[in-house]
């Protein structure tokens, strides 16, 4: 078999099955073991699978720079966004994280919405500049431009003051094994602290994002809520997980 069809075939195994074993799909080859783990590594520096211990997972296309994730499944984000808005209760505090998803969050709140909202996104504040009764924290820090939001220490630090209500939390990637991820270290220490603020955690996750996994671990799935996805009930990764989950 020719690199390029092996490059398609594991492709397509990552699309149809989840997951790719190493050792199995090199015995159901009559390949090395070897062979098919180098192809894992040049499809991972492409950006194309992420690799796990003993095989590889599909990689989340929210992994991609800000302006190319405000094309993809906007549909689903939407559905997304208006089903987490509702959590959003009159009176209460909201911290609201960064991405295309937690945009839509907020231009999906009721204009006359009374309540307050705590962000790390410039994005996601200016977007609440008609919402004359809601009154927006911004939290400043160096910015991350992949998703427009303010990381580093001086954001922690900023943020473990604060104390809400709910918290609509987006990552990159939900699994039931290798559970809540996103691809950036500063990016996920600062949802995790952000997380310990509120009362409830609710994951933001349109259905591209369900069954991924990127580099980085930012919160256990049994410290959340629940996980806000469009994605069908019969997925097998939503089936496996062990945490409420709210459709879209």
């Amino acid at each position: 078999m020719l690199a390029a069809q092996r490059r398609d075939l594991l492709l397509e195994r990552l699309r149809t099955d989840g997951r790719i074993v190493a050792k199995d799909l090199a015995a159901e080859l009559g390949m090395s073991e070897d062979s098919i783990r180098r192809d894992l590594r040049e499809l991972a520096a492409a950006g194309l699978c992420q690799r796990v211990y003993g095989g590889a997972l599909p990689i989340s296309p929210a992994i991609a720079d800000y302006a190319t994730r405000q094309g993809v499944e906007t549909s689903g984000k939407e559905r997304v966004a208006t089903r987490a808005a509702a959590l959003v209760e009159p009176g209460s505090t909201a911290i609201v994280d960064g991405g295309t998803t937690a945009l839509a969050v907020v231009r999906a709140l009721p204009l006359d919405l009374r309540a307050t909202v705590v962000t790390h996104s410039p994005t996601v504040a200016s977007a609440l500049a008609d919402h004359r009764d809601v009154e927006v924290y911004l939290i400043g820090g160096r910015l991350f431009k992949h998703s427009m939001v303010a990381c580093g220490a001086a954001a922690v630090e900023a943020a473990r003051g604060l104390h809400a209500e709910v918290f609509l939390l987006g990552v990159t990637g939900v699994h039931e094994e290798y559970g809540l991820t996103t691809d950036d270290a500063d990016e996920a220490a600062m949802k995790r602290t952000l997380a310990h603020q509120a009362a409830d955690t609710y994951v933001l996750a349109s259905s591209e994002k369900i069954g991924a996994v990127s580099r980085f671990a930012v919160v256990p799935l049994p410290e959340v809520a629940g996980v806000i996805t469009d994605a069908p009930a019969t997925t097998p990764t939503l089936r496996a997980l062990d945490v409420p989950v709210i459709h879209a």
